[in-house]
């Protein structure tokens, strides 16, 4: 049986809650389950009120120099799509090692250490990607529209095959 794993990479909303809906609607339309969100959302309820009703992705998040803490602690337990993974997140899907934090600087370590096969990171607002021997490092871009158009990334692991979406596109 043929079946797409996809996972939509986030970062940077900065509480810009129109082109996370907007985010969120091309992952419901594409049938995108999980998402991960490199930090600086800001506050939970944006990402409550922008949620599809009928979007049943769950969204993997690290904290950015943004986020306010206290509000993802005490509010996260009623949002079940939400999985807190604090400074630096780790998944492994299809045989692939996925790491996400915020900052570059972490980024470059967790590549540098040859164990995974992709690290995200946010922090700069600039779509980039560099390969590192095995490791392929990216930053998404950012949904605020800050500096740079606002952007997100999408891993294909079937086809092994990382895209940009541009917001403004669609």
């Amino acid at each position: 049986m043929f079946s797409e794993i996809k996972i939509a990479i986030f970062s940077d909303t900065h509480d810009q809650i129109i082109n996370l809906k907007k985010a969120l609607n091309f992952c419901q339309k594409e049938n995108i389950k999980e998402i991960i969100h490199c930090g600086d959302l800001t506050r939970i309820k944006t990402l409550i009120e922008a949620w599809p009703n009928q979007l049943t992705a769950k969204i993997h998040f690290v904290y950015g120099n943004a986020d306010i803490k206290e509000d993802f602690i005490s509010k996260g337990k009623i949002f079940p799509p939400l999985k807190i993974h604090g400074q630096i997140g780790t998944l492994i899907r299809e045989n692939k090692k996925i790491a996400f934090t915020h900052y570059p600087e972490k980024a470059e370590e967790l590549s540098q250490l040859q164990e995974y096969d992709y690290v995200f990171y946010g922090h700069t607002h600039k779509p980039w990607e560099k390969q590192i021997n095995r490791t392929k490092m990216a930053n998404p871009g950012n949904l605020a529209n800050i500096s740079y158009q606002p952007s997100f990334a999408v891993l294909d692991l079937e086809k092994n095959n990382l895209s940009l979406k541009i917001l403004n596109r669609f």
